[in-house]
């Protein structure tokens, strides 16, 4: 079994087996968590000079409760809606894989970068979308990447919706 960081490593570098590992790991999800919330601490001081510090609170409370819902999105559409005949899967599954995708947002921590700060963040969340597409192809053991595709983008729209509605 590899370390965390190890993990993060191969979840950045998309290596599909470590999506599998995670997938396969229930001891991950803590891990998978903590991603999400490196991730979101990096977004926060990288966007420091929009949200100052009470948006970095705001925005892990955000991303943790985004992941989760996202995660039980794309599971319900995944296996239930848009599923392949060897889809198997759960919540679990899709939260691990799902999170370790989070991994390239740390490098959002550089957004505040003068000239550059929006050219990297842009490229960090197409990454991030990249790396979401195959945690999802990997937790839902499909064999159709443009299945995956789809799956995360009505996922991404829903979870969008859902949050918008429970916003004070």
């Amino acid at each position: 079994m590899a370390s965390f960081t190890d993990r993060m490593l191969g979840a950045a570098r998309l290596n599909v087996a470590t999506y599998e590992e995670v997938e396969a790991d229930r001891s991950a999800t803590f891990q998978a968590l903590t991603v999400v919330v490196i991730a979101s601490i990096a977004l926060g001081i990288g966007g420091m000079g929009y949200n100052g510090i009470a948006g970095i609170a705001t925005g892990i409370v955000g991303a943790v409760l985004g992941w989760a819902i996202w995660a039980a999105v794309i599971w319900l559409i995944g296996t239930k809606m848009l599923a392949e005949p060897q889809t198997s899967s759960d919540w679990g599954e899709v939260a691990r894989t799902t999170g370790f995708a989070q991994t390239p947002g740390a490098l959002r921590v550089f957004g505040f970068i003068p000239v550059v700060g929006w050219i990297i963040m842009l490229a960090v969340n197409i990454w991030m979308l990249v790396a979401m597409i195959i945690a999802v192809r990997q937790a839902l053991d499909y064999k159709d990447t443009w299945r995956a595709v789809v799956v995360v983008l009505i996922g991404w729209l829903v979870n969008l919706l859902i949050l918008y509605l429970l916003a004070p």
